[in-house]
């Protein structure tokens, strides 16, 4: 099998041949936000696939995910757009899709029968009106439930929970051995994570998609959703009094060094767990839901190229990341599910095996929030729940404001 240099080659070779040599190799003015170690690890296997299929590989990388995406929108309309720029599977590229703002890759995908190696919803979402936006980069569940080995052993937990009963005991004895139960950073965008582990978990499918894709008030004023709450915010007394404002990848360290019991993130942070050193099983467990029949949230990384650069770069771009073998390399470093179908999920760790083996049970999955909302909306949801988080807040005052934030879609406005 063609290792990842060789199959950028053979891209590079089959996309120009027959064109004049360019006069400078096609640059990637890339914006993106993976700046934490795995990350970095990560996007290293992308440039350098891309420059061994004679790209040159610009990377503009930004900490912060709203500000990456507010970069890219920002040079979009002021003329000066990246060659490519990182998004999630989500409404904010299809608006842009719709603005005329982005270059197509029809060309591309049926040259890469995208349609029979992709997930069909993932190749669902990479559409707009029937055309290809997209290129797709992994595939994350972002509510995934991290545990230290060394932590739970010393606490006495015999096994990562697998109900919220168990999630309780577990961090009750986690905080009796003196150790953080919770590792959390208190960021807007990890309280939503933490209420959405919470929901999916708790709350179930039926709520999930009551709450979020129909947006009914009814699904957010109910008995079922105030329980909801009401166990996310009484997580708040199992973090750490260093948990608001931090990283991500701060608190996954907590893990790593033995301190923490357990976290709720995406599979990103498996990508900590390498760089350390640390092996699933062994080291860490990855718990994807507190039940055999916890919804699997779907999530992922998806690169789109705006009009005005090169198209011919940006052609070889969208091949280059989603080749067998960069896809292969990429996936092992980020931590995520690989987008393609076809590759044996053998050759996967043990993590992203159980990812990929929930991803072929379609009645489990569900889009993660910001798929099924508006960018605004998204925004409200995600600001009352850090608020409710932080702050002391009666829960019915919660649910009505949140009812009202997120109207049904098919409510007609007076």
């Amino acid at each position: 099998m063609m290792r990842a240099g060789a199959v950028a080659a053979a891209l590079a070779a089959g996309l120009l041949a027959g064109s004049p040599a360019p006069a400078q190799p096609p640059r990637a003015d890339v914006v993106h936000w993976w700046t934490a170690g795995g990350e970095v690890a990560a996007v290293q296997a992308l440039a350098q696939a891309y420059r061994s299929a004679g790209g040159q590989w610009r990377d503009l990388a930004v900490a912060s995910a709203d500000q990456a995406r507010a970069i890219a929108r920002n040079r979009i309309a002021a003329g000066n757009p990246p060659l490519a720029a990182q998004f999630n599977l989500s409404r904010e590229f299809t608006e842009l899709a719709r603005q005329g703002r982005l270059n197509t890759l029809d060309e591309v995908a049926a040259q890469g029968r995208w349609a029979q190696v992709l997930p069909p919803a993932l190749y669902q979402a990479i559409q707009v009106d029937g055309h290809v936006y997209a290129a797709p980069l992994s595939l994350h569940m972002p509510v995934w439930l991290w545990s230290s080995r060394a932590a739970l052993q010393r606490a006495g937990v015999a096994q990562p929970p697998r109900s919220m009963d168990e999630l309780f005991a577990a961090l009750d004895k986690l905080r009796a051995a003196g150790l953080v139960p919770l590792a959390h950073g208190g960021q807007p965008w990890q309280d939503l994570l933490l209420f959405t582990a919470v929901l999916v978990n708790q709350g179930g499918r039926e709520l999930y998609l009551q709450a979020l894709q129909q947006r009914s008030a009814a699904a957010w004023r109910s008995d079922a959703m105030r329980q909801v709450l009401l166990s996310f915010k009484r997580l708040r007394a199992y973090v750490d009094p260093a948990s608001p404002g931090r990283d991500w990848n701060d608190s996954t360290a907590l893990l790593i060094a033995g301190r923490a019991g357990l976290q709720f993130m995406g599979d990103w942070a498996k990508g900590e767990f390498a760089q350390a050193g640390l092996q699933p099983g062994r080291d860490y467990g990855c718990t994807p839901g507190l039940s055999a029949q916890a919804p699997y949230v779907v999530d992922g990384d998806l690169f789109v190229f705006p009009k005005g650069p090169d198209p011919t770069a940006q052609r070889l771009l969208a091949r280059v990341v989603t080749a067998a073998d960069t896809q292969r390399e990429f996936s092992a470093r980020k931590g995520s599910v690989p987008v393609r179908l076809d590759l044996d999920p053998q050759s996967l760790d043990p993590c992203a095996r159980l990812g990929a083996q929930r991803l072929r049970e379609p009645a489990r999955l569900v889009p993660s929030p910001e798929t099924l909302l508006p960018p605004a909306q998204h925004r409200a949801l995600e600001q009352a729940i850090s608020d409710y988080w932080h702050r002391e807040q009666p829960v019915e005052r919660v649910q009505q404001s949140l009812a009202q934030a997120l109207p049904d879609p098919d409510r007609r406005q007076p």
